[in-house]
């Protein structure tokens, strides 16, 4: 057999661990909205980005709703947090009695759009009956439309910020009723209203095109107007009293430029230009 020579052995060693440490991982922890299709498009196309400069690197990405994504941050077990809400100020005492300053930078933005299913005779809701009906005030259908059926009103979890932004401006921050069904993410909700003729739900937009679903206008206001009374900003979270990464850093200033925020609309969110 053949002896590699040592000196040439040491070297392919050495070139071997530079590469291992030029592997990077980006851990991006938080919402759903923002983690189940958005942010996940745009680390491929920065990876490819960086691929062809020569740097190989790796998304870890966990869309668990806005409430881990501060969390994240706080405990610093992510460099960067995903939010569809503003941090609250519990959070944020939280966070400074840790010596975390939470900055949210605005990346995109989103309107929640009110889905039913495909056969429902609605063409338009109102902010009223919205608050109606998630409030359980309303739980038959005969109470707005000539359709009659116990009403199926599809929510999302506690943990979402997507939950709370719906509460606070579909609902006049009333409670939830006690008949709404909690599901984990935007793909589920658009899912049960798609097989129940009965159903309805709040969905971000890169969900409006699910097959078997009809986008109520808001008092005849599209979802993707700038009018639009159910419209949110959507976060990156960073704690402004630690230096990001280079690459962190490079990627939300990708996320911010004309590349990416070309991404953004091609998944149904607003660019913020």
């Amino acid at each position: 057999m053949k002896l590699i020579n040592k000196s040439l052995l040491l070297a392919l060693i050495f070139s071997a661990s530079t590469l291992i440490q030029a592997d990077t991982t980006i851990v991006i922890k938080g919402s759903d909205t923002l983690g189940a299709k958005m942010v996940p498009q745009l680390a491929e196309a920065f990876k490819a980005n960086m691929k062809a400069l020569g740097q190989n690197i790796a998304f870890e990405i966990a869309a668990e709703g806005s409430s881990t994504g501060v969390a994240s941050v706080i405990d610093a077990t992510s460099e960067i947090g995903m939010s569809s809400r503003d941090p609250k100020a519990k959070e944020i005492a939280k966070a400074q009695s840790k010596g975390v300053d939470m900055k949210a930078i605005t990346v995109a933005k989103d309107g929640i759009a009110i889905i039913v299913h495909e056969s429902s005779p609605l063409e338009s809701i109102s902010v009223e009956e919205i608050e109606m009906i998630f409030s359980g005030d309303v739980t038959d259908w005969s109470a707005i439309t000539l359709q009659s059926g116990n009403i199926s009103a599809y929510t999302r979890n506690t943990s979402s910020g997507t939950y709370a932004v719906f509460q606070k401006l579909g609902m006049n921050s009333r409670d939830y009723g006690a008949d709404t069904q909690k599901m984990a993410g935007n793909e589920q909700i658009a899912a049960e209203v798609a097989k129940n003729p009965n159903g309805i739900g709040y969905v971000g937009l890169a969900y409006i095109n699910t097959p078997g679903v009809k986008v109520l206008p808001i008092d005849g206001i599209s979802p993707t107007s700038g009018a639009y009374p159910l419209a949110r900003p959507l976060y990156y979270l960073i704690d402004n009293n630690q230096e990001l990464s280079d690459l962190s850093n490079s990627f939300i200033g990708f996320t911010m430029s004309p590349e990416g925020q070309d991404i953004i609309s091609g998944v149904y969110f607003l660019p913020l230009y």
